[in-house]
C-alpha cells in the first residue's frame, strides 16, 4: 500500500445532469431512497410499466439483488478471508453497503468505492462522514480506464495481497464493442493470487421478452444503455478465473438460505478467484 490518500483525485467528475436519467439514481429510486430526480423516477415508472407485477415487483427484485451483494461480501470476508474490497459502479451508499458487511466480519477491512456519477459521490461523502478514510473511500472513476481506478485505489488497498473486485450491476452497461472481458482482464491481471471477482449481470435468457421491452424503454431515457447477456455469455466474462460454487446462478439463489432459495431474479451472479500463477 502506498499511502493513506486524502480527498484529492486525478480524475475529475462531470457536472450533475438533471435532464437525463442515470442508472445509479434510477436504482436508488427503486430501492425507495431519495437521492434521485424527477427524470429518474419518470424513466423508471415508464420503463417498468410493462413489467409483470409492475414497479413493486421490480423493487422486490432490486432488494434481492442488494441482499445478494451482502451474501457475496460476507462470503468473501468470512470464508475467503479477504479484507480488501474494490466496489466499482457502487452507486449511492445504502444499508448493507459493502463496507458495513465486510467490516462486521473483518473489522480491519478496507473498502474503496468507485463511481462516475457526481450525485453518487456527493451523497457518499455525506453518508461516510465519521468513517475513517483510511478504511473506506469513495473515488471518481470509470471502468473504461481500469488502470486509473487501480492507481487511485492503491492509496488505500495493497494489491500485493488478495483483494475482491465487485462489479455488481455494471457490466450490462458495456456493449460487446466495449470489450468487457478485456476490461476485466486488465483489472484482475495485477491482483495477487487468491483475489476474487464478483459480478451480477442482467439476463437475456430469464423473462427475456419482458426484460427486452423494459430496457428498450430505459435505453431511450437514460444516459447509459443496457446490453442483456445469457448465462453462458456472463460465464465467458470470467474465462481465466476459477469459478466459486455454485457457479453462475440467479442472484437471489447465490448461497441463499432455504427461504429464498426458490426466489426468481433477473440477474446472473457469480464469484471467481484468481488462481495461483505457475512459477
Amino acid at each position: 500500500m502506498t499511502s493513506n490518500a486524502g480527498p484529492e483525485r486525478s480524475i475529475e467528475p462531470a457536472e450533475i445532469d438533471t435532464t437525463t436519467a442515470h442508472a445509479g439514481r434510477v436504482y436508488d429510486y427503486l430501492l425507495g431512497s431519495t437521492a434521485n430526480y424527477e427524470v429518474d423516477r419518470a424513466a423508471a415508472e415508464r420503463a417498468y410499466a410493462a413489467w409483470p407485477g409492475g414497479i413493486e415487483a421490480v423493487r422486490s427484485d432490486v432488494r434481492q439483488h442488494r441482499a445478494a451483494l451482502g451474501r457475496v461480501v460476507r462470503f468473501l470476508a468470512r470464508d475467503a478471508g479477504i479484507t480488501q474490497f474494490l466496489d466499482i459502479g457502487s452507486g449511492i451508499p445504502t444499508e448493507t453497503s459493502a463496507h458495513e458487511v465486510a467490516r462486521k466480519e473483518r473489522p480491519q477491512a478496507r473498502v474503496v468505492y468507485v463511481d462516475r456519477d457526481p450525485v453518487v459521490l456527493a451523497h457518499a461523502r455525506q453518508l461516510l462522514l465519521g468513517t475513517p478514510e483510511t478504511a473506506v473511500r469513495y473515488v471518481y472513476g470509470d471502468l473504461r480506464d481500469p488502470e486509473a481506478i487501480l492507481h487511485e485505489a492503491a492509496a488505500t488497498l495493497d494489491f500485493s495481497r488478495p483483494a475482491a473486485v465487485m462489479l455488481f450491476g455494471i457490466l450490462h452497461f458495456f456493449a460487446d464493442a466495449d470489450d468487457p472481458r478485456g476490461l476485466i482482464g486488465r483489472l484482475m491481471a495485477p491482483l495477487a493470487p487468491g483475489s476474487c471477482l464478483a459480478l451480477t449481470h442482467l439476463a437475456s435468457d430469464l423473462h427475456s421478452d419482458e426484460l427486452a421491452e423494459t430496457f428498450n424503454r430505459l435505453n431511450s431515457a437514460m444516459a447509459e444503455s443496457v446490453t442483456l447477456r445469457s448465462r453462458g455469455e456472463v460465464a465467458a466474462l470470467l474465462d481465466g478465473l476459477d469459478l466459486v460454487e455454485p457457479g453462475i446462478v440467479q442472484a437471489a439463489r447465490w448461497r441463499s438460505d432455504p427461504e429464498t432459495a426458490a426466489a426468481e431474479s433477473q440477474m446472473w451472479c457469480g464469484v471467481a478467484r484468481v488462481a495461483s500463477r505457475p512459477g
